[in-house]
């Protein structure tokens, strides 16, 4: 999520907190950035997609399954709780971080992520920022299969993040045994200290580790990962992002796919989308770059760095404010929208697709449906899509 001042939704203004202080252009509706019209976004919506609300919550940010369980559904709530749904109907709270857990504007319990063996070792993690503003990942285990074990809480890594409050990053994903977790730059706006760019420190990054403790270190680091042995943090896969606020994996094709939506500055938003083999040690150009253009003037910004991985896709600030990066849709019903990439603009509120292309996205286009406030998406064990709102409502994508 940004710093900037979003006009809409009280609601969503009130528990974004520092994302609402920078004065830039009012978001508002606009046509597709192809040219195309409302019209075929109705044709969209009649070729078989709908909401389906699962539930309310307060906040909710992301959601989840768990491998092993799949009649399971997480909820994360920003203040710090993770409720459980079992065959759609709610099973409690799962796990209670609050009183860890610094909660207001982009801060918050962000995401949770369960390994592929958790059904065997019961561990999950959970990404969030704590009491002095840093970025934590911790590792917990489960009681049961609808309760977390509170008490087995383990700090996996600790990322200070003590000057703004903005711009955490804050999603979890796992590819294999490897944990990935993207990182802001720090916040304030323009990335003053050029963390992005800097391979010292690890905010403004795409990170890899193995979460496991082993041989007394918290977690190690795959030794296939880009700077080791090299100038450069060991645990960096990726540099240059600004706050990949949403990242997920494309698995539908040979070599995995991953897709970050990369909240961007005063105008573009951009979706960054390569091979997980072409990501590693890539620079995606924060601060030289925002969206396709240069960032800044010759006063501000980064010197062009040369060898930046461009966005596939990005959009002006007359559409939206915020992206909130999706996933490509893999649930066989949506016969629609197999393939595509769904995403959304926390202003805007549209529900989108396009096509990924490892070059550049084609046809993008709303899907007639609209969700105000859009945080996060998210799938189950089935692929089913989800979408939450931070207004309290949570959907799941539908054939109609």
């Amino acid at each position: 999520m940004r710093s900037r001042r979003a006009s809409r939704a009280a609601t969503a203004a009130a528990l974004l907190g520092a994302l609402l202080t920078l004065a830039l252009p009012a978001c508002g509706s606009a046509s597709d950035q192809d040219g195309n019209t409302d019209a075929r976004a109705t044709a969209s919506a009649k070729r078989g997609v709908g909401l389906k609300k699962i539930g309310s919550f307060e906040a909710p940010v992301y959601v989840a399954g768990a491998p092993g369980f799949p009649k399971l559904l997480f909820v994360v709530e920003q203040p710090g709780r993770i409720v459980v749904l079992k065959d759609g109907r709610r099973a409690g709270t799962f796990l209670d971080l609050g009183d860890l857990v610094a909660y207001g504007g982009e801060r918050g319990l962000l995401s949770v992520a369960f390994p592929p063996d958790y059904a065997r070792s019961k561990r999950f993690y959970v990404y969030y920022t704590d009491q002095d503003g840093a970025i934590r990942v911790d590792e917990l285990r489960r009681r049961t299969a609808t309760r977390a074990a509170a008490g087995s809480r383990r700090e996996v890594i600790r990322i200070p993040h003590p000057v703004n409050a903005n711009h955490n990053g804050g999603q979890l994903q796992f590819l294999g045994n490897l944990l990935y977790f993207g990182t802001g730059d720090g916040g304030s706006g323009g990335d003053p200290p050029n963390n992005a760019q800097n391979k010292d420190v690890l905010l403004g990054k795409l990170l890899r580790i193995d979460p496991r403790a082993a041989g007394g270190k918290p977690y190690t680091v795959p030794a296939s990962n880009p700077f080791v042995g090299k100038p450069g943090r060991d645990e960096i896969y990726s540099y240059g992002l600004r706050n990949p606020f949403r990242f997920s994996f494309d698995t539908t094709h040979g070599q995995p796919r991953i897709a970050i939506g990369d909240v961007g500055q005063n105008e573009f938003e951009e979706l960054d989308y390569t091979t997980v083999g072409r990501a590693t040690g890539a620079n995606f150009g924060w601060d030289a770059f925002e969206g396709f253009g240069t960032y800044g003037d010759e006063n501000s910004g980064t010197p062009n760095p040369g060898g930046t991985v461009k966005p596939i896709f990005a959009y002006g600030h007359s559409r939206g404010c915020t992206i909130i990066g999706g996933y490509v849709v893999r649930d066989p019903r949506l016969r629609g929208l197999r393939g595509r990439y769904v995403y959304a603009d926390l202003c805007e509120g549209q529900l989108r697709s396009l096509v990924p292309h490892l070059k550049r996205a084609g046809d993008d286009r709303k899907l007639g449906l609209r969700v105000s406030s859009p945080s996060s998406f998210g799938e189950d064990q089935r692929h089913r899509l989800y979408v939450a709102s931070l207004e309290g409502p949570v959907f799941r994508l539908v054939p109609r």
